[in-house]
């Protein structure tokens, strides 16, 4: 007998290799392709405390992850207008193309992940998934989790 456990493994390394390849496409990191969604989620202009703290990621980790981002065009760091000791981060139009790139990625996987689901089906797939996420402990508020910080 195969645990449902097993089964949602399965089901999340389906879906990460998906998201793997589209990131490979862009030249990006999964860590980076997290933060560049955040990022582009949350447009208002963003410091990268703001990061460290959505992520729980260290200051070392969230300079090294921005900094790679910009030398690759996706974004810039600037100085803020009112306080020159703080940085602020302005997506790039790369960056919002790759942001654009992944949210269709996604939503095409998720669409085929039901394709064959009746309406019914997955509205209680949703239903179902999200009484399993609370059952583990989890808010359903789904917040970030810690990120690998090896990135």
């Amino acid at each position: 007998m195969v645990h449902n456990g097993h089964l949602v493994k399965i089901l999340h390394c389906c879906t990460e290799q998906a998201i793997t390849e589209a990131l490979e496409k862009l030249e990006l990191t999964a860590a980076q392709g997290r933060v560049m969604g955040y990022l582009a989620r949350n447009p208002c202009p963003k410091c990268p405390k703001d990061v460290e703290e959505a992520f729980h990621l260290s200051h070392p980790t969230v300079s090294g992850l921005l900094a790679r981002l910009e030398k690759k065009g996706f974004l810039e760091l600037y100085p803020d207008p009112d306080d020159h000791r703080c940085k602020r981060i302005r997506i790039l139009p790369k960056g919002m193309h790759s942001h654009e790139t992944m949210h269709h990625t996604i939503v095409e996987m998720e669409h085929r992940m039901v394709s064959d689901f009746t309406p019914e089906e997955e509205e209680a797939f949703h239903t179902l998934l999200t009484r399993a996420i609370a059952n583990m402990g989890v808010p359903s508020e789904h917040p970030q989790h810690k990120e690998d910080q090896s990135k």
